[in-house]
């Protein structure tokens, strides 16, 4: 999968959208919601090539990191409930579609009351 790919796919999801927030850094692309601005990607070039970093539930997280040389602890985010993907690797389109998928998930507004 690309850059191009990905953000076209995350951008199907009700709600979200896409941003260069930094200056002078056309290349990196924020993911995030539209409501409230919470980022549930950031791709990025790390190395000479593209990556893509995404929330995961922990026990989920080291697992895909067992399974996918392609797959490791997030590069500049929190390790335990980040991954870094790299794009164009040994992981397939349709597993990240659902990483993204679940990443949108794990960040998007809570709603309903706690009774």
């Amino acid at each position: 999968m690309t850059r191009e790919q990905l953000t076209e796919y995350a951008l199907t999801l009700c709600g979200a959208g896409a941003d260069c927030p930094f200056e002078d850094d056309t290349d990196t692309v924020v993911l995030r919601h539209t409501d409230t601005g919470k980022w549930f990607g950031l791709i990025m070039n790390l190395k000479g090539r593209d990556v893509v970093n995404l929330k995961c539930e922990p026990m989920n997280a080291e697992f895909l990191r067992d399974i996918y040389e392609g797959v490791i602890p997030a590069y500049h985010m929190n390790k335990k409930h980040w991954n870094t993907v790299y794009l164009q690797s040994d992981v397939p389109d349709d597993e990240i579609k659902l990483m993204t998928d679940s990443s949108f998930e794990l960040t998007r507004k809570k709603t309903g009351k706690r009774g």
